[in-house]
């Protein structure tokens, strides 16, 4: 016999039961005029508005339960017991976590539960091709070598299947200058051929994988192995191809652009291409004249004389904003890469904006529209979302998706409403929709988009028309505004001053249709520290000190609606960090508010990059800059080169992981 109870919620975020009914089953929503009753006590128990500051460490719980009950069925909570307990009793109660969690710590290694094995499958270095050589710890490798190999600190990537081809495209954001230099007393590029080997540790990197006797490993000399480097020649589409700002005089027709470098995150497409998003392509321009005055737009992206010691401008003129000052305008992009096709030219698609990407999130809406959400990582700026011109069609012609289509930025209201903002020349000001597309930031000021903490990856739930967004960290909120002189206070998806520790925002869609102009919002999830912290600071409800984190970075869903969680934060494991040790993953269940450490990575890393094998047996994960202070020698230990890597992650028993 089940028990239908109705519930209260206190002052104090304790849930109180009350029993209302017995039924022998439950079949999906109950639909009777028991449930009318429940769903009205529901919404009156919710109040109109809610300040975040004053009530953040409450409304987490009471929304996430709400998010529960809803799942369970029009707002019918189903159990055998009446009862008043606090949230963190329910999610334990109701886990669909089979893994027991991961403590914290800070060793140099890769700690998985119990039950799970982990191993390396590439490292920055490794040859792709049987021509190339192995990696050189003392040397670190040439220019000629690092074109044959692995890039260097893998971030985010996608496993593409045909037939029994299993072909792996990472992103390889940026080098760790001071260990991929090493070999130089100095640690930056000295020469020619260091400025070589530099741009060939960034860019992509597509390899076919396979699985021997239980070991992932490179197949070398695949025909789909191919380096995408920052002097790969790349197409220039949609509004912007051709505009005067994309114009140099290496490309006076403004629709080739070389290279692809900082690529963060990453996304896939329905029609098989795979999307590498450029995040900070700013900090490799300088200017060879230390008197030339950057426009106001080149220093919105943060464009300076001075770069961040990469070097590039000393055997590349384009990288001279004095001598070329369009060329950061044709950085900034949405990449789109057939691994299936070494021999295609990637497109840099210019309707989907220009900032510093984190990933892309595509969807295909119930209409048929393809929809694309878009975080900007730099404090205090925007969440965007990209809805197709044309429809996907199922086994047809794709290809030019992402050419054409209507580019938004949201704005959050307290209250838990939002709304998608048009950039267009009408809502900007801006003359053209190019312009827009190349000035995405500008135009987004202009219609008053919401600040917000540093938009990192954006995930859809796979089975409704919910999307979550990791904002990661923000020391800025509350004291100066963004490189735009936006106003940036506390408030809605950003409740906290001074925002160590970062948020998940999760929104719906109305009508559940992913092409609407309105959405309502809440907080997954508050990072923080229970163990320091007795306010805000110490995370929602659904944080204590088993499972606390900081600086959540990317995300990712699984097939059955977990929510994987990867940190890059502080990792000092002491004041405002303590007990929190290394950068980690974890998964999050959406319907119970739970999470649970999974993944500990070795010293100094960022854990970022997720995708599984066709078979969901195998979780790809990717360990970027160990060591990065130089206190790691993650994979090989001993006193070896701390490299970047992708390791893959399975169950003992051979079962599924997500």
């Amino acid at each position: 016999m089940i028990t239908l109870l109705s519930y209260k919620i206190d002052s104090d975020g304790v849930l109180h039961m009350n029993k209302l009914k017995e039924t022998s089953s439950v079949n999906g929503l109950i639909k009777d005029d028991t449930t009318k009753v429940i769903e009205t006590e529901l919404v009156d128990a919710m109040p109109a508005s809610t300040d975040f500051d004053a009530l953040a460490e409450k409304a987490i719980s009471r929304r996430g339960f709400l998010g529960t009950c809803v799942g369970l069925g029009a707002g019918a909570f189903v159990m055998g017991m009446t009862s008043s307990f606090p949230m963190s009793a329910l999610a334990k109660a109701s886990s669909r976590m089979s893994f027991d969690a991961v403590a914290t710590n800070s060793l140099d290694t890769v700690t998985v539960p119990k039950g799970y094995s982990w191993q390396v499958v590439a490292s920055w270095g490794d040859p792709l091709w049987s021509k190339g050589v192995e990696f050189n710890h003392a040397s670190r490798g040439t220019g000629a070598s690092q074109e044959l190999a692995f890039g260097d600190n893998n971030d985010g990537m996608a496993l593409f299947t045909k037939g029994d081809k299993n072909i792996l495209a990472v992103n390889n954001e940026y080098v760790n200058r001071k260990i991929f230099h090493g070999n130089r007393a100095s640690g930056v590029p000295e020469n020619a051929d260091d400025v070589r080997k530099s741009k060939a540790g960034h860019g992509v990197t597509v390899m076919e994988v396979t699985n021997r006797k239980g070991q992932w490993s490179i197949v070398k000399d695949s025909s789909y192995n191919r380096r995408i480097t920052a002097d790969t020649t790349m197409e220039l589409t949609g509004p912007a191809r051709g505009h005067a700002l994309l114009k140099t005089s290496a490309d006076p027709k403004g629709v080739e652009s070389k290279g692809t470098w900082n690529n963060c995150g990453n996304g896939r497409t329905p029609w098989g291409t795979y999307l590498a998003c450029e995040e900070n392509f700013n900090g490799y321009f300088s200017s060879s004249d230390e008197k030339y005055a950057p426009s106001p737009e080149l220093k919105r992206y943060g464009v300076k004389n001075k770069d961040r010691g990469y070097g590039w401008s000393m055997t590349d003129e384009r990288f001279d904003i004095s001598k070329n000052p369009n060329e950061p305008n044709r950085a900034g992009y949405i990449v789109e890469i057939d691994p299936m096709d070494p021999k295609s030219t990637p497109k840099k698609r210019t309707a989907l904006g220009r900032f510093k990407h984190e990933n892309a999130e595509v969807i295909v809406a119930d209409n048929g529209h393809v929809v694309v959400y878009l975080g900007d990582d730099e404090r205090g700026e925007f969440l965007y979302k990209f809805v197709s011109k044309n429809k996907y069609k199922k086994g047809g012609d794709n290809t030019n998706l992402l050419e054409e289509g209507d580019l938004y930025v949201a704005k959050f209201y307290d209250g838990g409403k939002g709304q998608w903002l048009a950039l267009t020349p009408k809502t900007t000001g801006m003359a053209t929709q190019a312009e827009i597309c190349i000035h995405t930031r500008i135009a987004a000021s202009a219609v008053g988009a919401t600040t917000m903490d540093r938009p990192e990856w954006v995930a859809a739930h796979p089975n409704k028309a919910e999307v979550y967004c990791a904002l990661t960290n923000n020391k800025n909120r509350g004291k100066k505004p963004n490189a735009g002189g936006d106003a940036t206070p506390a408030g809605g998806p950003n409740p906290r001053n001074v925002n160590n520790y970062g948020q998940i925002v999760r929104w719906q869609e109305a009508n559940s249709d992913h092409t609407a102009d309105e959405f309502t919002w809440d907080l997954f999830v508050m990072a923080g520290n229970p163990t320091v912290h007795k306010d805000v600071y110490a995370g929602s409800e659904n944080i204590d000190a088993g499972n606390m984190f900081n600086s959540p970075d990317g995300i990712a869903f699984d097939k059955h609606g977990m929510l994987w969680i990867q940190t890059d934060g502080k990792y000092s494991n002491k004041g405002d960090f303590a007990g929190q040790g290394n950068n980690q993953m974890l998964a999050g269940d959406p319907e119970t508010g739970e999470i649970r450490r999974f993944m500990v990575g070795p010293k100094e890393c960022e854990v970022t990059g997720i995708t599984w094998s066709a078979d969901a047996k195998t979780m790809f994960i990717g360990i970027q800059h160990p060591g990065e202070k130089g206190n790691s020698h993650f994979p090989g230990g001993g006193n070896s080169v701390p490299r970047s890597s992708v390791i893959a992650i399975t169950k003992d028993d051979g079962g599924y992981i997500g």
